[in-house]
C-alpha cells in the first residue's frame, strides 16, 4: 500500500462522537477503521460504484458496525451525496481527487455538507511521475489543490505525511 490510512486517521485526530463520512468510500477500508474511531457517532460512506455499495454494506454487516450508514451518491454535484446541509463534523476524501471530473462541484459539496469550522482530510496521488509511479491521470499539485481548496473558502490546518507518493492535508471550512 502507498499510504497507511492508520496513520492518516490518527493524524487528523477525530473525536469518538464525530460525525463524518468517506467520500468516494470505494471497497470501504476507511469507513471500517472510521467506525471505531467514532464510535459514538457516525460514518457515512459514499460512493457512486454500487459494487463497490454492496461490499460496504457486506463488511458493515459482517463487523457489526451500527454506526456506518452506506449511502449510493454523487461526490460531484449539489445535493449527490444525499447528507444533510451542515450535518458533518469531518471529511474524508481520500484517493478520490484525482478522479473527480468536476473538482469545483466536489468541494462544494464537501463545503454543503460539513458544519461551520469542519475540517477534511484529503489524501491524494502527487502530480507528475515518481520513481516508482508514473504519472496518474487527473492528479493536480498539493499547490494548486490547496489553491482551489482556498478560493472555495477553506483554511490550511496542516499538511500530513501520506507517504512517497502521496500528499495530506487537513482543511477547515472557513
Amino acid at each position: 500500500m502507498f499510504t497507511s490510512p492508520v496513520k492518516n486517521l490518527k493524524a487528523f485526530g477525530l473525536r469518538e462522537d464525530s460525525i463524518v463520512a468517506d467520500l468516494g468510500a470505494g471497497t470501504g477500508h476507511y469507513t471500517t477503521l472510521l467506525s471505531p474511531i467514532v464510535h459514538r457517532g457516525k460514518v457515512y460512506a459514499v460512493d457512486i460504484n454500487k459494487d463497490f455499495i454492496t461490499t460496504i454494506k457486506n463488511k458493515v454487516l459482517e463487523d457489526q458496525l451500527d454506526n456506518v450508514e452506506v449511502l449510493w451518491g454523487n461526490v460531484e454535484t449539489q445535493g449527490g451525496t444525499r447528507i444533510a446541509n451542515d450535518a458533518l463534523d469531518a471529511v474524508v476524501a481520500s484517493n478520490i481527487f484525482f478522479q473527480v471530473e468536476d473538482k469545483h462541484g466536489f468541494i462544494e459539496e464537501v463545503k454543503r455538507i460539513l458544519k461551520p469550522q469542519g475540517r477534511v482530510l484529503l489524501i491524494d496521488w502527487h502530480a507528475g511521475p515518481t520513481t516508482m509511479m508514473p504519472h496518474v491521470q487527473g492528479s493536480l499539485s498539493k499547490e494548486l489543490t490547496h489553491e482551489i481548496f482556498t478560493q472555495k473558502g477553506f483554511m490550511l490546518e496542516r499538511e500530513i505525511d501520506a507517504g512517497a507518493h502521496h500528499y495530506g492535508m487537513i482543511l477547515i471550512k472557513s
